[in-house]
């Protein structure tokens, strides 16, 4: 095997000129381009550039080999090592077959960069094709397209070209066999494997390539993993085939990445649908899948969306007909009614009118639509799982990827696996040693991982611990800074409670800290999945993927259940509260509003959720273009014939094999915030509906255009989310009925309204939910330190949010009947909405089958097929074996093979 560099040009000119030529006059009939008139108008030009004027290719020199994969290194400081490394690991390439041609840095813009061009030839094409059962069309699928439904033309404005949907046609495929090449439609060989394929099975030999001597013991020197981390190259990554903003000059490349930007990534494109099979076919199944998800995802939010809008609506129109709200804000009811301190010295007495405002921004939320959307979003979210996987099963079978994870699980062995695994067993299976982990060192490797993620759960919990404790803290500061309303405050009083400020600054504080805290444990879940070793891709993957979702859910949500299902829930009262750390710790536990804590979960939610989708657009829209504009990274700027298509794709961003695992990530902990407390927000759907809008195109403008073409890569699912899903479902149903049973005052409205109101009506609901307390009883330490109030006669009570008899009742201040009903209605709630939802979701799934009757009636015909087919070629291949046997034979031996060939044509 010869190699080209960048110093050997004169050597290649005469054996690549009539190539070049060739070339030459097809790209000036396609484009109108003379070569002469260039070379006419350029004098002093050199060799190459009469070799090849345009280096935007994706071919090698001869303009015939196609590049699969390029590796970039530069000279530095410690080059001679590097150099021995890179010299013995392209030895190695060159041995499996793979054909190499360096580009000198002479050549590049910056003079310092050498780029090392790969090209896989057919025979290592399908050499390793077969080996990585890649299945390949025998075919032409029989099986008739879905006909049109009716009123399809109103899907017309959403739809893309066919030639952009569908840009190959459907074939019947099977894993491709080496020995019978001849099965399969190979009509060009250049083209039978896809870009796609091609650099994945390059990359396949990459991650497993020695770099170490023949008989050199160092066998964890392997792989371009390792080359790269170490410095001996810095970048490995297969070519986008054009500019985005271009189609390319050579025919012969697809210029898919045009289409996808021009279809796909721009923003203008929002309303169209999504060209899946165009992704899958460039930048593999994994990331196809990905997309798939994420659009289903989005259409089905649009529904969830529409049922929250409705819900909203509702509130807003009923927003007169709130007749607590009415009298909290009366002059002669609310205005009327004292209120005990909501914390010791630094509050003071208040008048209940001075929640007016937020009583009625919490009916918005708090209303009897709230319960409807409660129960719609615990069905919603079955039917989004249930179709899903329809879909998921169509998409299975399209891609061909039904038997994929069975085939493949041992070929996707981690290459670190083997590497640092020495130990060898035999395989019971394959009958083959293969590398294993002793059992002793998985459990300890195990038990460090457990301990580490606990550790950093704790962590959290002990921030947000910490949070509760400013709240109590900051509690009595607001409340002294923002005065009483009937001490004649400023205006900013009405609109900012105590309450509402605590609330607020605290869920920034702890957006703060869960961001900070993300930052460090990202890089520590990598590190303990990595010291585990798991043994294939998938495993590494759901590892990780379980470490990060546990510790992203106590992260994001703990403060969200803090205020659900503990705030206001443990007070206690005037004389007798309850202390954070005791009753030295001046910390006493936060109370609700009158109205209940459901506007405080909402203020939470939307800062948590909004904060969070928000800063993750900025950092995945503003940071990469930063990072390539400090890079120094050219475009549009520069002529083709200066900058090559390898440069052009060496400055762009390296999509690293957990670049999909980040973006799952923060669509699973949306779909968490969407469904495990939508009670409290019916509009997050729509905030989430408009967030993945974004989203998407975005995630597709960053593939398209700021990153290196990733190497494509398999998945049959969205493998270990599929599971996270189905338990935040389950999960939702539970908090969704705590907080309308607890959070929300619906249930006291309730009990109050059918069983102790006065003409079914909610006249005198608040006073009713108001208890009393004499403030002479109340403990010096729990007294305001300004006492100078102007109060009336009647002022030796105040009441607090609670159902206990008054003082002088056989039994003060202990909890009343009515406090035991709502608490009976409560739980009787919880148990009713669980079981009715949890029954229908249960139904439902029993009724929607995971899998179409189409996709399986095509797959067992697909089946037959194969089995039919494949009984014919070796028929076939039998006949003219024996056909030839019988040319060649002997006179005596034809008789025999005579009679041979006619039982066989018996039989068949």
């Amino acid at each position: 095997m010869r190699r080209i560099t960048g110093k050997a040009k004169d050597e290649t000119l005469i054996e690549l000129q009539s190539a070049t030529d060739s070339q030459t006059t097809d790209e000036n009939n396609g484009n109108g381009v003379s070569l002469l008139s260039e070379r006419g108008t350029l004098p002093g030009n050199t060799e190459t550039e009469k070799l090849h004027p345009n280096k935007d290719t994706v071919f090698f020199r001869d303009g015939v080999r196609r590049i699969d994969f390029v590796l970039s290194y530069v000279d530095d400081k410690d080059g001679e090592k590097k150099q021995e490394r890179r010299r013995e690991f392209e030895a190695n390439l060159e041995k499996t077959g793979l054909e190499l041609e360096t580009e000198d840095k002479s050549d590049s813009k910056d003079q310092k960069t050498y780029f090392l061009k790969i090209h896989a030839p057919w025979e290592v094409l399908t050499t390793y094709a077969d080996v990585l059962k890649v299945k390949v069309p025998f075919k032409e699928s029989d099986i008739p397209h879905a006909q049109e439904v009716p009123l399809e033309w109103l899907s017309h404005p959403f739809r893309l070209p066919d030639y952009i949907m569908h840009p190959q046609p459907d074939y019947f495929t099977y894993p491709f066999d080496k020995n019978k090449t001849d099965f399969f439609l190979i009509n060009d060989k250049d083209s039978f494997f896809p870009p796609s394929t091609r650099n994945r099975i390059v990359f396949y030999l990459l991650a497993r390539c020695p770099y170490f001597k023949e008989g050199c013991k160092e066998k964890d020197k392997t792989g371009i993993k390792r080359l790269i981390s170490n410095g001996t190259y810095t970048a490995a990554f297969p070519l986008h085939d054009c500019r985005y903003w271009k189609r390319a000059r050579d025919a012969e490349c697809e210029s898919e990445r045009f289409n996808l930007y021009s279809h796909w990534a721009r923003f203008l494109c929002f309303y169209k649908e999504q060209p899946l099979n165009l992704i899958r076919k460039y930048y593999g199944e994994k990331i196809g899948i990905y997309f798939a998800w994420l659009g289903f995802y989005t259409e089905m939010l649009f529904v969830a969306a529409v049922m929250g809008v409705i819900c909203f609506t509702y509130g807003v129109l009923s927003y007169d007909d709130n007749q607590s709200s009415k009298e909290i804000c009366d002059a002669n009811i609310g205005g009327s009614i004292l209120m005990c301190p909501l914390c010791d010295k630094k509050c003071p007495f208040w008048k209940l009118n001075s929640t007016c405002l937020s009583s009625w921004q919490s009916h918005l939320f708090d209303n009897e639509g709230t319960v409807f959307f409660a129960i719609f979003m615990g069905i919603w979210v079955t039917l989004f799982l249930e179709f899903w996987k329809r879909r998921q099963a169509r998409l299975e079978y399209e891609w061909d990827l039904v038997d994929f994870e069975e085939e493949q699980q041992q070929l996707q062995m981690r290459p670190e696996f083997e590497i640092r695994c020495t130990n060898r067993r035999l395989n019971k299976i394959t009958q083959e040693m293969e590398p294993y982990l002793p059992i002793t060192s998985k459990c300890a490797r195990f038990c460090l991982s457990t301990a580490t993620v606990i550790f950093w759960i704790s962590l959290i919990v002990a921030c947000i611990i910490g949070v509760i404790a400013y709240r109590l803290a900051v509690y009595a500061a607001f409340a002294s800074i923002i005065k009483d309303p009937m001490r004649k405050i400023q205006v900013v009083g009405r609109f900012i409670t105590p309450q509402l400020a605590t609330s607020a600054t605290a869920s920034c504080i702890n957006f703060v800290i869960i961001m900070i805290l993300n930052f460090f444990y990202e890089r520590v879940a990598i590190w303990i999945t990595d010291m585990e070793i798991p043994k294939t891709h998938l495993e590494y993957e759901n590892r990780l993927t379980m470490k990060m979702f546990m510790f992203q859910f106590v992260n994001y949500y703990s403060s969200c259940f803090y205020v659900a299902f503990f705030k206001g829930k443990f007070v206690g009262y005037p004389g007798d509260y309850s202390y954070m750390f005791g009753e030295w710790s001046n910390l006493r536990n936060e109370e609700c509003d009158p109205g209940g804590c459901l506007i405080e979960l909402t203020t939470q939610l939307v800062i948590v959720m909004a904060g969070k989708q928000l800063w993750g657009n900025i950092q995945e829209a503003l940071l990469p273009l930063m990072r390539n504009w400090w890079s120094g990274r050219k475009g549009r700027h520069n002529p083709e014939n200066h900058y090559s298509r390898w440069e052009q794709d060496n400055v762009l961003l390296n999509f690293t094999q957990l670049g999909l695992f980040y973006e799952y990530l923060e669509m699973v902990v949306q779909f968490g915030f969407i469904t495990l407390f939508v009670a409290s927000f019916p509009l997050a759907p729509l905030l989430a509906l408009f967030n993945n809008i974004l989203e998407i195109r975005v995630d597709a403008w960053k593939f398209t255009t700021q990153f290196r073409r990733p190497v494509a890569s398999k998945a049959r699912n969205i493998g270990a989310w599929q599971e996270i899903l189905n338990a935040v479902a389950i999960l939702s149903v539970v908090t969704n009925a705590f907080i309308m049973a607890f959070t929300s005052d619906m249930i006291p409205r309730m009990v109050y309204l059918y069983a102790y109101g006065k003409d079914a009506s909610m006249m005198g609901y608040v006073n009713n939910s108001l208890s009393i307390y004499n403030i002479s009883q109340i403990p010096e330490r729990n007294m305001p330190e300004e006492r100078e109030y102007s109060f009336d006669n009647l002022t030796s009570n105040c009441r607090y949010r609670d159902y206990r008899y008054p003082p002088g009742h056989d039994k003060e201040y202990t909890h009343t009947m009515q406090f035991w009903h709502i608490l009976a209605a409560k739980m009787a709630f919880i148990i009713t909405m669980e079981h009715v939802v949890f029954v229908v979701k249960f139904f439902v799934a029993w009724m929607i089958p995971d899998v179409p009757s189409d996709v399986k009636a095509r797959f067992k015909r697909e089946r037959y097929l194969i089995q039919e087919y494949l009984h014919n070629y070796e028929v076939e291949k039998l006949k003219m074996q024996l056909s030839a046997s019988f040319i060649t034979a002997p006179q005596s031996d034809t008789s025999l093979i005579s009679d041979t060939h006619e039982v066989l044509s018996e039989c068949l």
